[in-house]
């Protein structure tokens, strides 16, 4: 990832931990190629790209394993977000949480990414959280044939 915490920041917003090249790329719906820099504002995070210079909330990224888990803050500042929208997580996060599944290697991680989406699946309508279930299932599947 190419995050840069900008120079005259005096402290980072705690969802920044969740930023992320894929997930900046979903929310602006262009390859992840195209993202040259990311930087890391106070309130808000700068992409810059091939032909493009745009601001994203970092209340539209997706929680992600390998850092600190979610808190109820953070559920509480995603909630603020959404509320203000659609009231529900951005539909993005499924395709997200859907691609994560099939970059598995194995159940283990599946499965830690399965209990990431349990956490978070308050935010999700019914049928969002059915689906990531159905895909979920297929890719569990899938890695234990092989």
């Amino acid at each position: 990832m190419i995050a840069t915490q900008h120079s005259e920041a005096k402290q980072i917003n705690p969802l920044a931990r969740f930023v992320t090249k894929e997930a900046v790329a979903k929310v602006l719906k262009v390859k992840p190629e195209q993202i040259r820099e990311i930087r890391l504002w106070p309130y808000i995070i700068h992409v810059v790209g091939v032909g493009l210079s745009r601001f994203v909330s970092y209340a539209d990224m997706p929680p992600i394993l390998g850092v600190e888990p979610p808190t109820l803050q953070d559920c509480m500042r995603w909630w603020n977000r959404w509320r203000k929208t659609q009231q529900q997580a951005p539909a993005f996060w499924v395709e997200f949480y859907e691609g994560k599944f099939r970059q598995c290697r194995g159940v283990e991680e599946l499965f830690n990414w399965g209990k990431l989406v349990g956490k978070i699946k308050h935010g999700l309508s019914a049928l969002q959280v059915e689906w990531l279930r159905k895909s979920y299932v297929v890719v569990k599947d899938c890695i234990q044939a092989f």
